[in-house]
């Protein structure tokens, strides 16, 4: 089994096509490995690249209208690579535009993943439907997915884009639509729009949701890594990136669409000796304990176990804001502000929604947003919840905590009585949420991506457990297949690692269901061999859910 390491940014010029990148770099993930054999720098690796580009430009439809950027980079421990590029058409973003270069330990070509292989190639990029028109659009969509309520402070402001998913590669305008709800809670819609028709193309939630010690809410007396500032501690974790928990206070953003002209405050929390929290909800350092815990054990998950140092890669820590927001039912990561949200729940169907899995499940769309960046619609968007809902129980799993043990419900410890259900989902069983899909079928789609995850929940489930009845902590669990056969599990530490290798190397923003069982089977074979029990077991896992 190869061990894997993970570099970020690059920055080169190919002939014809301009290929720009971040500069970040993770110098630490490049040391040889104890008894290794030297392998490929950064810089040889961005070198191969560059040949390839320009000797496959044609091949790969790049053309001097396009520009590449890269936005990841994989180094397998035998010197294969794999480079993630996004893509530019004149100057505009392009929506599927990415692809993976697969490169072999020599530096050549070996293959590659590819979000579309539509030609990119439009007649103009000069819109017909105005941005005023395609905002007035957008609006209108969030207004009628909260109809009845009375929308504040609603916002939208549309950027031109290449649409390269939905059939021949078009014009298009990107609107994220914001507003605050009736309790001032932050709400909104990206709508895809036809630039030159004003037909709309799609549309998704713009959100993607759900030392000393400290008494935490769910998970009894954690440990805590804080820093001395002065008499007192700061709630900020310098082993982990720098990584702190602040209060918003109850407040919420002020933003026009992605830029926030003020953000909720994060003041960062302080004890005097050391010693966070009681352990009940009326103390709002209990909380903070439980978010600064979920972003150590998550940090540490991925550290561990697949040498991601952060989430982003980088080292770079993320901060977590609690008490967001008045009676908020919702946790989001954000990009843009790099960090964790969480709110209060309204107490009558979820409490504060700082749990184990939840606070993996987050951050877990920042690591998904920094490799393949799976569109969040359509069957994309199922399996960026599902990779969320899949590393968020392995996070909850990897803590073993006595108080809050792994099992395969998510959300289960902030789920209250009026919910009608013991938890959110239900990984063995998706189905019994009365909402979400246990079976692929052509319409899974459709569904809301928070209920076509199903699929990919239930896959993992099978992959790890197995088929059948059986009991996990004390949790009852019964995951019947689609097909009517017998799973045998493979356990969840090899479903991990073939999941994080299939979402780094070859899943890319457009992969579906049918490409993920290809992504997942390539990464058993790079991991575990051809033809391998672990390999036949993905195989098995899928076609248990109907995708064949």
């Amino acid at each position: 089994m190869s061990r894997i390491r993970h570099v970020r940014g690059s920055r080169l010029a190919t002939a014809g096509v301009a290929v720009t990148g971040t500069a970040a770099l993770l110098a630490a993930v490049l040391s040889p490995t104890a008894g290794a054999v030297d392998g490929p720098t950064r810089s040889s690796v961005i070198e191969d690249a560059e040949t390839v580009l320009a000797d496959r430009a044609g091949a790969l439809g790049l053309s001097s209208a396009q520009e590449t950027k890269v936005r990841d980079v994989v180094i397998d421990e035998d010197g294969t690579r794999h480079v993630r590029y996004d893509r530019t058409y004149r100057g505009l973003p392009v929506l599927g535009g990415d692809f993976v270069l697969h490169l072999n330990p020599d530096g050549t070509y070996r293959s590659t993943s590819r979000a579309t292989k539509s030609e990119l190639s439009l007649a103009t990029v000069t819109p017909k439907v105005t941005a005023p028109k395609a905002a007035d659009l957008a609006a209108g969509l969030l207004r009628a997915a909260h109809l009845g309520e009375t929308l504040k402070k609603l916002s939208a402001k549309p950027r031109l884009v290449v649409d390269a998913l939905h059939g021949a590669p078009k014009l298009a305008w990107q609107t994220d639509a914001v507003a605050h709800d009736g309790l001032g809670n932050p709400v909104g819609r990206t709508v895809l729009t036809d630039a030159t028709t004003g037909d709309r193309i799609d549309t998704w939630d713009t959100m993607e949701s759900a030392s000393g010690d400290g008494k935490s809410l769910y998970g009894g007396t954690v440990p805590l890594e804080t820093t001395q500032s002065g008499a007192s501690y700061q709630l900020k974790d310098a082993t982990r990136g720098g990584t702190y928990t602040g209060d918003a206070a109850n407040q919420t953003d002020k933003c026009l669409l992605t830029v926030c002209l003020t953000r909720a405050p994060a003041t960062v929390f302080t004890d005097p000796d050391n010693q966070w929290g009681s352990g009940e909800a009326s103390d709002r350092t209990t909380v903070a304990v439980d978010a600064q815990y979920g972003t150590d054990v998550t940090w540490d998950y991925y550290k561990k176990v697949h040498d991601r140092n952060g989430i982003a890669g980088d080292g770079k820590g993320s901060f977590n804001r609690v008490h967001y927001g008045k009676d908020y039912n919702n946790a989001f990561w954000d990009d843009n502000c790099f960090c964790m949200t969480y709110g209060d729940g309204d107490g009558k169907q979820l409490g504060p929604l700082v749990s184990l899995d939840v606070a993996g499940h987050e951050m877990s769309h920042g690591v998904t947003s920094k490799t393949a960046a799976l569109r969040y619609s359509g069957e994309s968007g199922g399996l960026n919840e599902a990779t969320s809902d899949i590393f968020g129980t392995l996070v909850e799993f990897y803590a073993d905590n006595a108080e809050d043990r792994g099992d395969w419900r998510i959300g289960e410890k902030i789920v209250r009585s009026g919910l009608g259900r013991e938890a959110l989902r239900f990984m063995d069983k998706p189905s019994r949420d009365g909402k979400s899909a246990d079976c692929w079928s052509e319409k899974l789609g459709d569904l809301d991506v928070h209920y076509s995850s199903g699929v990919g929940n239930h896959f993992a489930y099978l992959l790890a457990e197995g088929s059948g009845a059986k009991t996990i902590n004390g949790v009852s669990h019964d995951s019947p297949t689609c097909d009517g056969s017998t799973v045998q599990g493979i356990g969840r530490a090899k479903l991990g690692k073939i999941w994080y290798r299939a979402l780094t190397v070859y899943m890319t923003s457009s992969t579906n269901y049918a490409g993920a069982r290809t992504a997942t089977l390539n990464a058993a074979k790079d991991l575990y061999g051809g033809d391998s029990a672990e390999q036949k077991a993905v195989a098995a896992a899928w076609s248990a859910v109907d995708v064949g």
